[in-house]
């Protein structure tokens, strides 16, 4: 297909997305790197390797894998021209998102509880990946969660339909990249860890 096709608003909406990929892509190389160093610094003799993940990350990951699905029963529920359900899964994607992210601080929490930290003498090198893995994450999903705001506020002012999907489609891809990402980074850690 021929890129410079279609109307001005079909070009912005493929320039849109485009973007959006590059962005996640340039993501995937940045956590890519992270675990690299996560793998080679595994030889270290301060190595941390008989921690375990705490369970409220393995109850994040149920929360997120769960948001995943509401956010495409949103976008469904928008093509079928559902506008009621469509805010019911857009809202629950919403708290989902804030639940994940209270549980990676109840995780946190439950880390120093073992007395592990980030920065000091009871940090090690495992810990700081794991933070910092972790953390920016967290980032990536509350810059999922401002954008998933936007969505809905637009939604409430009828600006999506079954025909102008283009902010709903973006948040859903974005989305199920924060949520695939975080699958591959609890299996990583978890395994590899």
């Amino acid at each position: 297909m021929d890129l410079t096709q279609g109307t001005l608003k079909e070009k912005k909406g493929r320039a849109k997305k485009m973007m959006l990929w590059f962005g996640i892509l340039s993501l995937i190389m940045s956590f890519a790197g992270w675990t690299s160093a996560f793998v080679v610094s595994s030889t270290r003799p301060d190595w941390a390797s008989e921690f375990e993940l705490p369970q409220a990350f393995l109850i994040s990951t149920i929360v997120i894998i769960i948001s995943s699905i509401t956010i495409w029963l949103a976008k469904r529920s928008l093509t079928q021209s559902n506008r009621q359900m469509t805010t019911v899964w857009l809202l629950s994607t919403f708290v989902l998102g804030i639940i994940f992210i209270y549980n990676q601080f109840i995780g946190f929490q439950q880390i120093i509880e073992l007395g592990y930290n980030f920065t000091g003498p009871t940090s090690n090198v495992t810990m700081s990946y794991i933070y910092l893995i972790a953390v920016v994450h967290i980032l990536h999903v509350a810059v999922g969660l401002i954008c998933l705001l936007v969505v809905i506020y637009n939604h409430f002012k009828q600006k999506y339909s079954s025909s102008q999907m283009l902010g709903v489609e973006l948040i859903a891809t974005y989305w199920h990249f924060v949520d695939l990402l975080w699958v591959y980074l609890f299996l990583f850690l978890y395994f590899v860890g």
